[in-house]
């Protein structure tokens, strides 16, 4: 990564003489010359600016679109600026000032309610898809990994460079680092090294005034903040440094489905209690949903491990701790980390790593909705048995519910150290997916409606005061802010679900570094002082 001080030269002069209260009688025209304008020092910016004239502006646009839902939205950017260089960031956020037109930042493009390039306003997307280089620093068990590199571009060149490194991140390989890491992060190495964001150690971030900042000259407050609370609501993250971990050269993995009529629900009980008291190095997750077994409907619950170490190790960990699964050698299989990612991505066995570059999802993109909760007490065998109608009904046909368990790690750190506060106390998290293919308004609504409907029954077994969501799976569904100004109670409805206490500080840190609440969203931290802007 090139040093900082490359980057500091005139920025701040040039906020000063670009940046004045934007005319509504602007034009998206004079924003992209304002562009072409910009005293860039190093590359120019013409051959990364896509206007809605521009012959490659679908292709640029679609091509990290990762919901069909919004794949046809009318509310589509003005102009798509692909930067090179940090210039070309700072250059976007000027002119987007100077000519009122909002910004929204997209890396993997995964976001679930589309809001990393969709907007009922004026806009600009940011699509960091050219910022990819990562640099893995073995001998101090580092890696700088720039905002627009994906997870699995990350795992990649981890592999490349090391056997016994790895990352706690997602599954997901096409997932962008840039939203990932700010929204907290977690697969299945957290309950033993906890979230990707509780492994960030320094990071570079475009703030309001286009000055280009590290941790020492963010200070605390924003090095907290982009660490679990979203970086989008206070600039644009550049690049992150993170601490590699630790990963045993052998390391084994399992899949075990149980149908209801093999005693599913039961052993799901069990597994509430001991699936975050088990072996830190041990994370066992449910996939539950509906599948055809001798062409009679049932419901299955799929139990998914990764365990950081030998397969006999492991047997007498189950045989001790959780003898209800039944597993045997005969599921389990040892590989190296690299391959454990692929398995659990889903790709099929004996497949080059080469697989984890590819941005786009293994099975295609479709129409998605998504929910979140979060589990402290044991959900009972009748919570349970009344969700199982739910997944036999048509619309469920490629839904699941997923059950991450807690413990480990994340019971050891505090729930203020970071903006992400749900620790110690939850036994697991859940994520409620739906899925479809048929287009048109009708059939959105007819699944959603379904998801919600299990949103609402599961709402006596999950949290409450607040009732938890995480971040990375954004639901408009807890809340919006207007497209003005939003109210700090406004904003309060769906923003401690997501942080809990923890919104109250990331407010006063927005207040600070972004006064005139300049990056925002449908779900962005609200300034306190930005009542009067437009």
């Amino acid at each position: 990564m090139k040093s900082l001080s490359s980057y500091f030269t005139f920025v701040t002069i040039i906020a000063l003489l670009f940046s004045f209260t934007p005319s509504s009688a602007d034009s998206h025209e004079k924003f992209v010359q304002c562009l072409y304008n910009y005293p860039h020092n190093t590359t120019s910016i013409s051959n990364v600016v896509y206007t809605q004239s521009n012959t490659s502006y679908s292709s640029v646009l679609d091509v990290s679109i990762q919901n069909l839902r919004f794949f046809n939205a009318s509310s589509k950017p003005l102009v798509i600026v692909t930067p090179l260089v940090v210039s070309h960031i700072q250059a976007t956020i000027i002119c987007s000032q100077r000519h009122g037109l909002q910004i929204r930042t997209r890396s993997g493009g995964h976001d679930y309610e589309g809001l990393s390039y969709v907007a009922e306003v004026p806009f600009v997307i940011l699509d960091l898809i050219n910022l990819r280089e990562i640099e893995v620093d073995v001998e101090n068990n580092t890696a700088w990994v720039q905002a627009g590199a994906t997870i699995g571009e990350l795992y990649y060149r981890i592999s490349q460079k090391s056997n016994t490194l790895g990352f706690p991140a997602g599954v997901c390989p096409p997932v962008g680092t840039g939203g990932h890491f700010s929204g907290g992060g977690y697969g299945f190495l957290m309950r033993k090294y906890g979230l990707a964001s509780d492994n960030v150690i320094d990071a570079h971030i475009v703030d309001v005034n286009a000055n280009l900042l590290d941790k020492e000259t963010m200070g605390d407050d924003l090095f907290w903040a982009i660490r679990g609370g979203g970086g989008a609501s206070f600039g644009v993250i550049v690049a992150w440094k993170i601490k590699l971990v630790s990963v045993p050269s052998t390391v084994t993995v399992f899949r075990v489905p149980r149908t209801l009529e093999e005693n599913a629900t039961e052993i799901i009980r069990k597994w509430q209690l001991v699936a975050d008291k088990l072996d830190e190095g041990l994370t066992i997750r449910i996939n539950m949903g509906r599948v055809s077994q001798n062409g009679n409907l049932t419901v299955q619950a799929q139990f998914e491990s990764l365990y950081l170490g030998g397969v006999d190790e492991l047997i007498r960990l189950m045989q001790k701790s959780f003898p209800e699964l039944g597993l045997v050698r005969e599921d389990c299989t040892e590989m190296s980390w690299i391959e454990s990612v692929l398995y659990m991505a889903g790709f099929t066995s004996g497949q080059s790593t080469d697989v984890l570059l590819n941005r786009t999802q293994l099975n295609g993109v479709q129409f998605y909705k998504a929910k979140s909760d979060y589990v402290r007490d044991p959900i009972s065998d009748v919570g349970l048995e009344g969700l199982w109608p739910l997944l036999y009904e048509d619309e469920a046909e490629d839904a699941f519910v997923q059950f991450t368990p807690y413990g480990g790690r994340m019971d050891e750190i505090s729930g203020s150290e970071t903006p992400f506060p749900y620790r110690s106390g939850n036994i697991f998290h859940i994520q409620y997916g739906v899925n479809w293919q048929e287009e048109g308004d009708e059939a959105s609504k007819r699944y959603i409606n379904w998801i919600r409907r299990v949103y609402k029954y599961m709402e006596p077994h999950v949290s409450k005061s607040p009732r938890a969501a995480y971040l990375n799976y954004r639901d408009l569904d807890i809340g919006v802010n207007n497209n003005g100004y939003t109210s700090f109670s406004q904003a309060r409805i769906w923003g401690i679900k997501y942080f809990d206490d923890n919104f109250n500080r990331l407010t006063r840190v927005k207040t600070k570094v972004d006064p005139q609440n300049f990056f925002r969203n449908e779900q962005s931290i609200p300034s306190l002082l930005s009542k009067g802007r437009k």
